[in-house]
């Protein structure tokens, strides 16, 4: 945690140092620690209506490094946290209570509890107070609660739309998202296989999160293990990686089959303008007439409140399931973010500061 130094004056009660993580460098395929920076600030004190938070959970996800190429060098790099309010002169933000808001990667930030756009800065809603979540841990509003919860909702249920008794298959399943996406599915009455890197994230779907099966792309073939699992073939697609496993997804579709793109993880790690080249799917798309739809998750901003809801409730009712990999210590938000990347989590990623 940065460290706080306090000062007796009039105009404020404490002054405080903030670590801020930025980037340094553009990556180059997977992101390094050298492409990062840690600088400390001395923060002014607080204006009318501002809140003074401390970081306690900080996200990490997939997305950050898809849109990192638009962040200038020397920013702050993207990402939403919960947080403690410590300081404020703000009604709406009592202190001791605790936020979740878009602060990006820093131990401490002062904000004005207004949504980006109001400030000309992005499409961030305002910060909300944390609600009752009774024994369920403030750390699950940045994942199934929170914005991976609301894509994994959203995702599948608007833009695929299963209906009970149709297979669904789910790429980076043990993941945030993916292993949501599965859970819902099945909770919909769908069977449901998921696409991994590894036989414990394969075990980990099907003993822990209720999959009916999974690939493992990295020794299976992907056609003859679908062929084997699934051989009626597909409905519902809901992408996570793109590239060669969604040409092979693809081409095991049914007729009128629906596809959900999220994200394409796999490409993440190359240069924007050199894509890696995959197989033509057209030719399966129009002669099994499917739909294809890519989507965002803050168009669905204005009803968040729905996915919250319904996530709660099957997880208090237990039926569904929810699993986190933790990294300890402001200072290893990197080594949190590159390992994500890398495929070492199951489930969500955070860092607990």
């Amino acid at each position: 945690m940065a460290s706080i130094r306090s000062t007796i004056s009039a105009k404020q009660t404490r002054m405080v140092i903030a670590k801020k993580i930025t980037i340094n460098k553009r990556f180059d395929g997977m992101p390094k620690p050298s492409d990062f920076k840690t600088i400390e600030e001395e923060l002014p004190p607080l204006k009318t209506n501002e809140f003074l938070a401390e970081a306690v959970f900080l996200s990490v996800d997939p997305y950050m490094r898809a849109y990192a190429h638009n962040i200038p060098l020397g920013a702050t790099m993207v990402g939403t946290q919960v947080a403690k309010i410590i300081e404020s002169r703000n009604e709406k933000y009592p202190v001791g209570k605790h936020v979740v808001g878009k602060f990006d990667w820093r131990s401490h930030t002062i904000s004005s509890g207004l949504p980006s756009h109001v400030q000309g800065a992005g499409n961030a809603p305002a910060p909300y107070l944390v609600p009752d979540l009774g024994d369920l841990p403030m750390s699950y509003l940045l994942g199934v609660l929170g914005m991976p919860g609301s894509t994994a909702y959203f995702g599948l249920l608007d833009v695929c739309m299963p209906k009970c008794g149709e297979i669904v298959a789910v790429s980076g399943a043990a993941g945030a998202v993916g292993s949501i996406v599965g859970q819902i599915a099945k909770i919909g009455g769908c069977k449901v296989v998921g696409i991994t890197g590894s036989e414990r994230k394969g075990r980990f779907l099907v003993d822990q999160m209720g999959f009916d099966g999974f690939v493992n792309y990295k020794t299976d073939d992907i056609a003859q293990k679908l062929d084997q699992l699934v051989p009626e073939g597909i409905d519902c697609y809901f992408d996570n990686v793109a590239g060669e496993i969604s040409s092979a997804v693809i081409r095991h579709m049914r007729e009128y089959g629906r596809i959900s793109v999220c994200g394409s993880i796999s490409s993440y790690n190359y240069d924007v303008s050199d894509p890696p080249r995959v197989s033509v799917v057209q030719h399966h798309m129009v002669r099994k007439q499917l739909t294809m739809k890519g989507f965002q998750n803050y168009l669905y901003q204005d009803r968040a409140s729905e996915a919250f809801q319904k996530t709660l409730n099957w997880l208090q009712k237990g039926k569904m399931k929810y699993c986190e990999t933790i990294t300890e210590g402001f200072d290893n938000m990197v080594q949190a973010f590159i390992e994500m990347l890398q495929g070492k989590n199951l489930g969500k990623a955070i860092v607990k500061v």
